[in-house]
């Protein structure tokens, strides 16, 4: 043992020998008291030194060090008592430090306290002096350890952070490739079935006019026939032309001469039909899985019990254990998450789908709000509660409205300029209410819910409007 220091043995949270040393499976080894401690209100445990992940919230106890631990104590308390027989002596009369000067802050003997060094100066037992030195110099650390508390908290808060941030980079290059390849997989059936029909077309009526070739063919080729005879005829001697006469010109008689033929319109290929305005067309077909959202909402606002859906238009709310970082633009008390955009000017609407199997609100909240804690003003909503609808703005209005079938689907109106605020019910097409005051701050739509059934933000129809 005198081969190795305290040091050796000592807690990385307390620095002290280990007392019922536990062992991480990292290795790494604490204090069970000062570990439990260190895991206080953290989410994930983790090890205090590397930050691995533990899966145990009881590690198991570390025997061998305990032992060689309870060697050491014993090693340093025989030193301490052989010590104690030695005490320190007092460099220029040779006796026992037995007092503390409080005015010069040293030890000193009794002599020393009737020396003219010492005249008039207070003294205090060394016993008493090192005990209110010790609470003293505790007294000054704890500030010291708190601090080093809170930046450990700090850290493992950012580490999240840095998790989340890989996390969300993922998921985003996920969203972003499958909608590219929706669109890719939407042109290239949309190509495959224009090339198929050019191609149809082209056989058709390549078909059409190879057999009328083939008809004029057989017709050239009789004709052909009838004149090479005929020819043939004329370079006879006169005696046997004359003979076989009359049989040549019934001959040709015979030969049926029609109109020359001609080709029908709409022989060639329709060219504007198939590429006429062809991105323009393609688009306009795009329009039926195209969507667009008025309001988009930001995971990094939803409290932690919030989830969200991959195309972020809606949210539902289940009891689970957080593994995102705290962050200020995140709500901590309310199932609230906002929109990705606010308004401080000009008019805006957006509709939302709602549940009524708990409790939910819709409005909007002034951007600069805390998140942390209580909200005391500075949001307008609607809200469902215990089965009634209400309007409410703290501190001023809280009205229970008079709504005879639940809510299923609400459009939110805002006229920033105005100062106007509306809720209607989209099925039966009502004003539900509407808030009138004056807006000087950004508002931002936001969504509350405790349903574990999704409220989703409604995208908008698309039109075409041409202008010339």
């Amino acid at each position: 043992m005198a081969l190795r220091s305290a040091a050796d043995f000592s807690c990385p949270i307390c620095f002290e020998i280990f007392k019922n040393p536990v062992v991480l499976s990292c290795s790494h080894s604490f204090c069970k008291d000062c570990l439990q401690i260190w895991w206080t209100d953290i989410v994930i445990l983790q090890c205090p030194v590397c930050k691995r992940r533990s899966s145990k919230s009881e590690p198991p106890s570390n025997l061998a060090l305990k032992n060689l631990c309870e060697a050491l104590l014993q090693d340093l308390s025989l030193e301490e008592s052989t010590s104690a027989g030695t005490e320190a002596l007092c460099n220029l009369h040779s006796e026992k430090l037995k007092l503390f000067c409080l005015d010069h802050q040293q030890p000193v003997c009794v002599v020393c306290r009737d020396s003219r060094t010492h005249t008039n100066h207070s003294f205090r037992p060394t016993d008493e002096a090192a005990q209110d030195n010790r609470e003293q110099l505790m007294t000054s650390l704890k500030p010291l350890q708190d601090k080093l508390e809170r930046l450990s908290q700090v850290k493992v808060n950012w580490d999240l952070t840095v998790e989340e941030i890989k996390a969300q980079g993922r998921q985003t290059e996920k969203r972003i490739k499958d909608v590219f390849k929706k669109l890719r997989d939407f042109l290239q059936k949309e190509e495959e079935d224009r090339m198929t029909a050019l191609r149809k077309e082209e056989e058709q009526k390549s078909q059409v006019i190879e057999q009328r070739i083939e008809a004029l063919s057989r017709e050239i080729a009789a004709l052909s026939e009838t004149i090479r005879s005929t020819e043939k005829e004329l370079k006879k001697s006169d005696v046997s032309f004359l003979q076989h006469y009359n049989a040549t010109v019934e001959r040709i008689k015979q030969r049926h001469l029609p109109e020359d033929p001609k080709l029908a319109s709409g022989v060639l290929i329709d060219m504007p039909k198939h590429v006429g305005n062809l991105t323009y067309s393609i688009w306009n077909k795009m329009k039926d899985m195209v969507s667009y959202t008025p309001v988009i909402l930001d995971p990094n606002t939803a409290q932690i019990n919030l989830f969200l859906s991959e195309d972020l238009r809606s949210v539902g709310c289940i009891e689970r254990e957080s593994r995102l970082p705290k962050n200020p633009e995140r709500f901590d008390s309310y199932t609230t998450v906002l929109g990705s955009e606010g308004f401080h000017s000009g008019t805006h609407s957006w509709d939302v789908q709602v549940t009524n199997d708990a409790n939910w609100a819709v409005g909007v909240i002034e951007e600069s709000v805390e998140r942390q804690g209580d909200i005391p003003t500075g949001y307008w909503e609607i809200w469902f509660q215990n089965g009634k609808h209400k309007a409410y703005s703290s501190p001023h209005i809280d009205r229970t409205l008079s709504v005879k079938n639940p809510i299923q689907r609400i459009r939110v109106h805002l006229d920033w300029d105005r100062g106007k605020l509306s809720f209607f019910d989209l099925d039966t097409n009502t004003n539900l209410f509407t808030f009138s005051r004056t807006f000087t701050k950004t508002l931002v739509p936001f969504i509350n819910t405790t349903s574990v059934f999704p409220v989703r933000v409604l995208p908008m129809r698309l039109s075409v409007q041409f202008e010339t």
